[in-house]
């Protein structure tokens, strides 16, 4: 992720195209106006760089309210697709370095901490796919819990056969359908 802030122009494009994709998708955050958002948005230059490089990478992030008691301001990748910028990678660092051939060019962890965000946890993710149908083809690395990855495991999700489905693999495969999908508390 770049260091320095956005330039005026790359600011004003991201804030244009968040503001359209919030009113096209008003499902997604009910009752929540853009202004609220905006205020969040204004002076936070971290937020503002984080989201460019999730809209850079195909994640077409979205508000979504994932907890309506929540008084925070959620984006979400809610790309159709995992983002086709951030597939084929493994799941963290450590796996990354397990590998001794074919290694992919990233991890998952590594790329959203580079971004400024984290991976979706599997509630977050049931959240995002109660709403509309996502992975329908690919598939996302999840947020996987310490005791799970010790073990030498990792979590992703998809829907197939119009349900969601939370599934295991070895954190250090990677596949050319499976990228992963970031979140962005503000």
């Amino acid at each position: 992720m770049p260091a320095k802030p956005l330039s005026a122009a790359q600011r004003t494009a991201l804030i244009d195209t968040l503001r359209a994709r919030f009113d096209a998708h008003p499902h997604r955050h009910p009752k929540l106006a853009w202004k609220a958002v905006e205020a969040r948005l204004t002076d936070n230059a971290a937020a503002l760089r984080a989201l460019h490089v999730m809209e850079e990478s195909g994640g077409e992030p979205d508000v979504v309210v994932l907890d309506a008691a929540a008084k925070a301001i959620t984006f979400v990748d809610c790309a159709t697709q995992s983002p086709k910028g951030r597939r084929s990678v493994c799941y963290d660092q450590q796996a990354l370095d397990a590998r001794k051939e074919n290694k992919p060019k990233h991890s998952a962890q590594a790329m959203a901490a580079e971004f400024g965000a984290a991976l979706l946890t599997v509630e977050q993710y049931a959240a995002l796919q109660a709403l509309e149908a996502v992975d329908t083809t690919t598939s996302s690395w999840l947020e996987t819990p310490a005791r799970i990855r010790a073990l030498g495991g990792a979590l992703f999700g998809d829907r197939r056969y119009d349900t969601v489905f939370t599934y295991h693999n070895g954190a250090e495969s990677y596949y050319a359908a499976r990228g992963f999908r970031c979140v962005l508390t503000l």
